[in-house]
């Protein structure tokens, strides 16, 4: 295994990737979400490149235009679309045995993926999708029953409660919202999303951690029968609790080998 750095164009701008070579003839690109630079919070996107690579798999991870050393305009996930296609492009350029070329996105890099209809990959692994269009909107019911549930499993919370230092008019609101129904059918970005892959013919696996409000809000539109979802309850957003990081390896490792 072997890291190097690609420079690769997009439109007029020259995006910057890094290459972790494998024989393999499949392939990971990784997608950065947010305005998060390809080497990932605390370098862990590189780290966990590294471990995908030692299995045998080229990983490409990529900053898109107006991120980290791209050059561009950061026009956020919506329009990202090029920027990775521009990036699996580069990918099977520089690794011409590759055959298959899975797609891994966390949050809004995964919804980037499914705007883009899949952007020529082959399948995907698509973690906590982003659907929150308002922030500031109250907050999904999955999501506060979830709060709910930790919270009643909490010997200090209930302590809390008991002795008045919870209030009563707060605490009956959230129960309301825990009880809203679920929207006959997804809308807004959730819509836009489900739309996205509708037609998209490679394998899918949905991820979702169990701690993260942005998974919970997901799933909250989705369809809860779809055998493609799987869910880590102890895990956070970003995955970094060790038994979390090494469910998600599996879970990668498991659609390249596929």
């Amino acid at each position: 295994m072997s890291r190097e750095q690609l420079i690769f164009p997009c439109e007029s701008a020259r995006l910057v990737g890094t290459l972790d070579d494998a024989p393999g003839q499949t392939a990971l690109l990784l997608v950065s979400g947010g305005n998060e630079v390809r080497a990932g919070a605390w370098n862990g996107q590189a780290r966990f490149a590294a471990r995908i690579a030692a299995q045998g798999f080229p990983v490409l991870r990529f900053d898109r235009r107006g991120i980290g050393d791209s050059e561009g305009s950061n026009g956020g996930f919506r329009s990202s679309a090029q920027d990775i296609a521009a990036a699996r492009d580069a990918l099977l350029a520089r690794c011409p045995q590759v055959r298959r070329v899975v797609g891994l996105g966390n949050c809004d890099a995964a919804s980037a993926l499914m705007l883009a209809k899949g952007a020529g990959l082959d399948a995907l692994v698509l973690s906590n999708p982003w659907t929150i269009e308002d922030e500031a909107a109250e907050a999904p019911a999955e999501v506060v029953r979830d709060h709910y549930r930790r919270r009643l499993a909490d010997p200090a919370a209930i302590r809390r409660l008991l002795t008045g230092k919870v209030s009563l008019l707060k605490l009956a609101r959230s129960l309301a919202a825990a009880l809203r129904p679920k929207p006959a059918a997804p809308d807004g970005l959730a819509a836009e999303i489900a739309q996205g892959i509708a037609g998209f013919e490679g394998a899918i696996r949905f991820l979702v951690a169990g701690r993260d409000r942005t998974g919970l809000a997901f799933l909250s539109h989705w369809d809860k029968a779809d055998q493609r979802v799987r869910t880590c309850a102890d895990a956070s957003h970003s995955y970094v609790e060790p038994p979390a990081q090494e469910w998600l390896v599996e879970q990668v490792l498991e659609m390249l080998r596929t």
